[in-house]
């Protein structure tokens, strides 16, 4: 039997051992379960969608000033999804509840498969069932001592790689090292994102102390994390698909890297993609028979309508933002299959984990890339695998898709990258190349809060965790538990600070249903590793209180930091230097994006929820007057985060870029059956966010090694 029926049969098992509560009082969530004219007998399969709607639990604007968007807008109903305004015409006389916290010791124990440092002590896993597994195939006991291809990481890239390697014939065999766990049944509910960012599925990466900025930051130092699992930060991330724009492919492609231009990258974006967009899947540049499905999200907020309309106030039409020829806001798009999380490991890898020539070791940490220091070919992998060292050795090629932190620091633990560095380390150079020595990230401000003088209008954990709108989600893959981590909707803007073309965007707003304090500061802000003194000073007061936030993020920073090692132990973390905002122009185009965010929630389209903008007190900006142009300063300096896009650590460049770390086509400079093939390479900041550049990255280079290897018979 299935992972999922069995999950189903453990949950139902522990909502009967609770003792029985009452989840519909007088306040909190609209139920249509009474609605007489929509439940029908479920058993002649009459009506089933009008009943299993007549189930779902809603947070609804129960406000006479709170009407929403008339439906005449023809931009209301354009996804055809259900609303919030009109579930609450038709049910004014649905009672009102929601769920309380679950305090089951067993529900908590279960989250805690999710945590650092799991199993427990007993060495036991008892919710093990609910995780995915990736077995050796039938009549291997162990991995072989040579493959044709290594992949280390199975992340993002890595597991597009290892799928299209092992797919055709004659068929190579290929080992995947993956450091991470394989994920499980709540990894799935794309409203625990910001769970999992402080639990066992992500290297908990911080950068280094940095005067000036993160002030707001434990230990102010700004947090980092990426995927380590089997799916890589496709398992951690927001699930947003966002393609960015053509201009910058053609830049990279212009810059000497051939094959690399928007027409030539167009094609893998829609080979991996299968879209199931409601209003734009038939569009000629999304794709219908990928891996990769595509959609809206099931469940919005009114919030998402009055964002989007103000955006139109202020000239950006509603569109779909991943159109190559258009700019403007819209409803976001999720790398998800029914409401449920799709990671490149579940898309690509899952289906095909019993093919005979693809093995896939997980929990396993590769520790260096052995290099024949007089050839200069990589032949082996060294990898430790419960807590035992072993070496594979590979007969075509070895790439790294561990990610822009740590396949640098593979190579330069292998010998390959700045000679400087290295040799104070005492590590022999093999090839000296500037690794690590470019770090751009996006950085993001989640500091701009407008309150709402309405109630239920926004998202609050405490009305969204609760075991009926689990049941929901788990049954039917809708509900309040598809919402990615609150996000409903994306705008794009270019400020006046950018030098890129008209159609560039250097900033992305994203529109949440509620804020980072719907939580009342457990869990979203500690995703940021925001501290206690900072959150609880400044925003405490919001607590249980409806409100709503976009948040900007700095899609194209000028700024560059880079990345080295602490020492020669493969198990520490290296030293990442952000400099985040040492660049002027990042402070100042921030700014821009604070004050166009405040003119969008003090428009008429907000009005309807009475939004204020909420100041908040941070210890770090007291000196300056709330509001004035310092506060912000001060303010932003204090609640700039990562939003965990590193790129360019090992820089993709023609040969007459003196930074570069690889070719064109990937490979390693100076080192042969040596490539990487992940965000690391993307040699600038694009206009989105890099996990699907990363699963293109990913298509392309198991394109280019095919036709490198086309004419060896296996």
């Amino acid at each position: 039997m299935s992972r999922l029926f069995y999950a189903t049969f453990f949950i139902l098992y522990v909502s009967y051992s609770i003792k029985a509560i009452d989840i519909y009082d007088d306040e909190g969530f609209a139920s249509v379960e009474n609605e007489p004219n929509n439940m029908v007998d479920s058993k002649n399969n009459a009506n089933v969608e009008s009943l299993r709607n007549a189930r779902i639990l809603w947070p609804v604007p129960f406000n006479n000033r709170s009407d929403s968007i008339k439906d005449n807008d023809k931009y209301v109903t354009e996804e055809n999804e259900p609303h919030l305004s009109k579930l609450k015409s038709q049910n004014r006389k649905a009672r009102f509840g929601y769920g309380p916290y679950l305090h089951s010791p067993i529900l908590e124990m279960v989250m805690q498969t999710m945590g650092m440092s799991y199993p427990p002590a007993s060495g036991v896993d008892p919710f093990n069932f609910l995780r995915d597994t990736y077995a050796l195939p039938k009549g291997y006991e162990k991995p072989l001592e040579e493959y044709d291809y290594i992949i280390v990481g199975a992340g993002t890239a890595g597991s597009v790689i290892a799928a299209r390697l092992t797919e055709d014939k004659p068929r190579a065999t290929v080992l995947v090292i993956e450091a991470g766990k394989p994920e499980m049944v709540l990894s799935d509910i794309p409203a625990l994102v910001n769970h999992i960012q402080r639990s066992d599925y992500v290297w908990p990466y911080t950068m280094e102390h940095q005067p000036g900025v993160c002030f707001g930051s434990e230990e102010e130092r700004c947090y980092i994390p990426r995927g380590k699992a089997v799916g890589g930060s496709s398992v951690t991330n927001s699930m947003i698909y966002a393609r960015g724009r053509p201009y910058d492919w053609d830049r990279i492609a212009a810059a000497g890297n051939y094959g690399w231009s928007y027409n030539e990258i167009l094609p893998y974006y829609m080979k991996s993609e299968k879209s199931e967009l409601k209003k734009y899947k038939t569009k000629p540049y999304h794709g219908r028979d990928g891996e990769l499905t595509v959609e809206n999200v099931p469940f919005k907020t009114g919030l998402v309508e009055a964002f989007l309309a103000a955006g139109r106030s202020f000239g950006h039409p509603t569109i779909d933002y991943n159109d190559p020829d258009q700019l403007g806001f819209g409803y976001v798009q999720t790398i998800s299959n029914k409401g449920h999380r799709l990671s490149t490991a579940k898309a690509f890898l899952h289906p095909h984990k019993r093919r005979r020539n693809l093995h896939i070791l997980s929990e396993a940490k590769a520790t260096k890339i052995l290099i024949d220091p007089e050839t200069k070919k990589a032949y082996a992998v060294e990898y430790s695998h419960n807590y035992v060292k072993h070496v594979v050795r590979s007969r075509r090629e070895i790439i790294l898709s561990a990610g822009p932190i740590a396949s640098p620091q593979l190579l330069m633990l292998s010998g390959v990258g700045p000679k400087e560095n290295l040799q104070m380390l005492g590590i022999p150079t093999i090839v000296d190349l500037k690794v690590g020595r470019s770090l751009y990230d996006q950085i993001s401000f989640p500091g701009i809060i407008f309150k709402l003088n309405t109630t239920n209008a926004s998202l609050l954990e405490h009305k969204v965790a609760t075991l009926p709108n689990f049941m929901q989600w788990l049954q039917f893959g809708d509900g309040l538990l598809t919402t990615p981590g609150g996000v409903e909707a994306i705008g794009y803007l270019k400020t006046s600070f950018s030098d890129e073309p008209e159609s560039v965007p250097d900033i992305e707003l994203i529109s949440m249903g509620g804020s980072i304090t719907s939580d009342s500061g457990t869990t979203i802000r500690r995703s940021w590793k925001i501290s206690d003194r900072t959150y609880f000073k400044a925003f405490g007061a919001l607590k249980d209180v409806d409100t709503w936030q976009a948040i900007p993020t700095l899609l194209k920073p000028s700024s560059k930091g880079y990345l080295e090692l602490r020492d020669t132990n493969p198990f520490s973390h290296p030293k990442l230097f952000g400099n985040y905002l040492t660049d002027p122009r990042d402070l100042a185009a921030i700014k821009e994006a604070v004050k166009y965010i405040i003119g969008l929630g003090e428009s008429d389209s907000f009005r309807k929820y009475n939004a204020s903008l909420y100041l908040p007190t941070y210890p770090s900006c007291s000196s300056y007057p709330l509001g004035s142009e310092l506060y912000w300063e001060c303010a932003i300096k204090t609640m700039v985060v990562s939003l965990h896009n590193p790129i360019s650590t090992c820089k993709m460049g023609p040969s007459t870029d003196l930074d570069a770390v690889v070719d064109p086509e990937l490979r390693v400079y100076g080192v042969e059956g040596l490539r990487v093939a992940d965000g690391s390479v993307l040699p600038q900041p694009i206009s989105a966010r890099t996990n699907v550049a990363e699963i293109v990255i990913g298509e392309k280079a198991a394109d280019i090694i095919k036709r490198t290897w086309s004419n060896v018979i296996a």
